[in-house]
């Protein structure tokens, strides 16, 4: 149950950085890593293939020294997906952190 919540959250991570610029896998691992979140290939690469086959997500190969690197960018379908996905943890982390929950004492909760 944890572990569909946290891939709720990775998902919502990799639309993000995708809607800033193009992504790929292992840029990804740092980022997300750099947010406490210790995903393995074999957990994000699916995500990242289930995300492009349900249209959030488009892909693109280029060849990076010597090796194929596909990047993914987001899709309007993706866009509207992440726009839904920010009001709803909006609402979340206000419910659950309270109105002013940006100004909150981290070490508090």
């Amino acid at each position: 149950m944890l572990r569909d919540f946290f891939l709720g959250s990775i998902k919502i991570h990799i639309l993000y950085h995708a809607s800033v610029e193009p992504i790929y896998g292992a840029y990804l691992i740092e980022e997300l890593a750099s947010h406490g979140y210790d995903i393995s290939p074999g957990t994000l690469y699916p995500t990242l293939r289930q995300l492009h086959s349900t249209g959030l997500l488009e892909k693109f190969e280029e060849n990076v020294d010597g090796k194929v690197r596909k990047y993914y960018t987001i899709t309007p379908k993706g866009k509207q997906v992440l726009k839904e996905g920010k009001h709803q943890v909006r609402e979340l982390a206000e419910e659950v952190l309270g109105k002013d929950w940006r100004n909150i004492d981290h070490e508090q909760t």
